[in-house]
């Protein structure tokens, strides 16, 4: 994936690609294939208990949004995994979407046999080849910035509990999405989960833009699916990751706050930052299923792929089409679980392949292009449709002189790229999401999609437009109040001795109580609430934490669900 990238006050190069080139000799490396089987069979698991292979978070993700359990949750079987390691294959990951897994191997007959056992369908050629030496696919671009960054504007409107959230070099890319209007209300990415996928997060735990987050539990846990001798996903040399964290986890007022300052996220590795070879499409794909596997609701990705270091490996763009390469099926299998996926449009719209890479053109998802701080679309920004003649990409935000904190110091620089337009938007996403965890991810995308700035005039260059999340904001709740869907806003959150509590919805003859539990899963306090729609949360006995709360309607029918922090 290309990117780009400058710091200041001094000029650098502006990188359009993640991978530096490397000129690394090596021996011998293990080529990797995909080899998919025909089918589940003798499986462990069952679709009737699927608490045995998903979360209890992810299930109920999936109760939410009313989608039900197929063969591709189901795990790979593991008779076969076991009779395929004992031919001498290393297994790197199965893949239950695709019902395979990705195996390395020095032995060049390998592949023949495993072919050969009646369980498999397919053996892919190889899907990763080592390259002596790696050679940037297209050239680096330069760039001259003058003098430093100006200082933050006052932000006197932005209070939140007596308290000003101040976006500081933020500003820009926060308004022109209008998320500020939902963070004034108390919606700051509460409860919802973000999975992102990246090449790595170099000291991302120790930078101070990412305190509160650390101190908050919101770090929720890392996991690399690229071989290497080094899995630290903190201090790999790849700082890509971080920087696109804290577009939306940053809280450092008067500096730096992100679209999400209060969400959860796993930070994941599946970006091979020294080659670029297909197999980083199945490496997402295994992340995308962790995500689905772990419960997240959105996952925000900064990648694109194109073309490779083998040319044989390379895409077309007749390939974009959303359902020709992995990457995209793994993209379109992720929605259809409940996930919404942010994806990159690219940084190609001034190279030779000026479109889109994969996965940015599967279906139902949201590809992002970037634009300027006043909204217009930037030359580096891919150009759509997808092949198949879609809107693409499906929105654009600000990719140009991005807000980003460095990961060498404890300052803030800025970035250009949809790379970073990208986690902005998965950031916005997940404070809307919040306010109506009710909707589908289907019906948050559409609420997105509707309110951007060229709905009714999409183009190649920005498709739909700039988002407006106070208008999103308002189409959900109308629908809300269609749907009588109910849900429960507590503002402040966290709060320290009191908050509001507020039903909103469908509340006629509601009879309702709310359940509050500890991270135990002990009810500590119900409060009953009849047919009001106000009271005030007093943390009475409760002590410093995470909270959950439930509404019942007749003591017995649950209809909302959320969390709520003590501090």
């Amino acid at each position: 994936m290309k990117k780009i990238i400058h710091h200041l006050p001094i000029a650098i190069i502006l990188f359009f690609i993640l991978h530096s080139s490397v000129f690394t000799a090596v021996a011998q490396y293990p080529s990797r294939y995909f080899i998919q089987f025909t089918d589940k069979g003798n499986n462990t698991y069952t679709l009737s208990h699927p608490d045995s292979f998903l979360t209890a978070r992810a299930i109920q993700r999936r109760t939410n949004q009313g989608i039900g359990y197929d063969s591709l949750d189901l795990p790979v079987t593991q008779a076969y995994i076991d009779t395929i390691a004992a031919m001498g294959a290393t297994i790197y990951y199965s893949s239950r979407w695709l019902n395979g897994l990705v195996i390395g191997t020095l032995d060049t007959n390998l592949r023949d046999s495993i072919l050969n056992l009646p369980f498999v369908v397919n053996a892919n050629n190889a899907i990763y080849r080592k390259k002596e030496a790696h050679k940037d696919i297209e050239p680096y671009d330069f760039i001259k910035q003058e003098g430093l960054l100006p200082v933050p504007p006052k932000n006197s409107l932005r209070e939140k509990s007596d308290q000003a959230l101040l976006y500081g070099f933020g500003l820009t890319q926060v308004q022109l999405i209008h998320i500020d209007f939902l963070h004034n209300l108390g919606y700051l990415g509460d409860g919802k989960v973000i999975c992102q996928l990246d090449a790595g997060y170099q000291n991302a735990n120790v930078r101070t833009v990412f305190d509160s987050a650390r101190n908050n539990n919101q770090f929720l846990g890392v996991k690399n699916f690229v071989p290497t001798d080094n899995p630290d996903v903190y201090n790999n040399g790849q700082q890509h990751g971080a920087w696109c964290l804290s577009t939306y986890a940053a809280n450092m007022p008067g500096q730096l706050v992100g679209t999400a300052p209060h969400v959860s996220f796993w930070l994941l590795v599946t970006e091979d930052g020294s080659t670029e070879n297909i197999v980083e499409e199945y490496n997402w794909i295994a992340g995308a299923e962790f995500a689905d596997s772990v419960g997240a609701d959105i996952i925000t990705s900064s990648l694109i792929y194109t073309q490779f270091d083998h040319t044989d490996q390379n895409h077309t763009y007749a390939d974009m089409n959303g359902h020709t390469t992995p990457a995209s099926r793994g993209a379109t299998i992720a929605h259809r679980k409940g996930l919404l996926v942010c994806n990159a449009n690219g940084n190609y719209g001034s190279s030779s392949w000026h479109y889109l890479g994969t996965p940015a053109d599967a279906d139902s998802i949201l590809a992002v292009g970037a634009t300027d701080g006043n909204g217009n679309w930037v030359s580096f920004s891919s150009l759509g449709p997808s092949s198949d003649g879609r809107v693409k990409p499906d929105v654009a935000d600000m990719g140009s002189g991005s807000a980003i904190a460095r990961t060498d110091a404890d300052s803030i620089t800025t970035g250009s790229g949809t790379s970073f337009a990208t986690p902005e938007l998965a950031g916005a996403v997940a404070c809307l999401w919040q306010a109506y965890p009710n909707f589908t991810n289907y019906e948050i995308r559409q609420a997105v999609i509707q309110c951007a700035s060229q709905y009714n005039n999409p183009d190649t260059l920005l498709g739909y437009g700039v988002p407006n999340f106070e208008c999103s904001y308002s189409i959900l709740t109308g629908m809300a109040q269609a749907k009588n869907h109910v849900f429960v806003g507590i503002f402040p959150n966290p709060f320290n001795t009191s908050a509001n509590l507020t039903i909103n919805g469908a509340v006629n003859n509601l009879n309702a109580t709310i359940h509050i539990y500890n991270v135990l899963g002990q009810e500590v306090k119900s409060i009953y609430m009849g047919n009001k729609i106000n009271t005030i949360l007093t943390r009475d006995n409760l002590t410093n934490g995470m909270y959950f709360y439930k509404l019942t309607q007749n003591n017995n029918q649950t209809v909302a669900t959320g969390k709520f922090i003590v501090e």
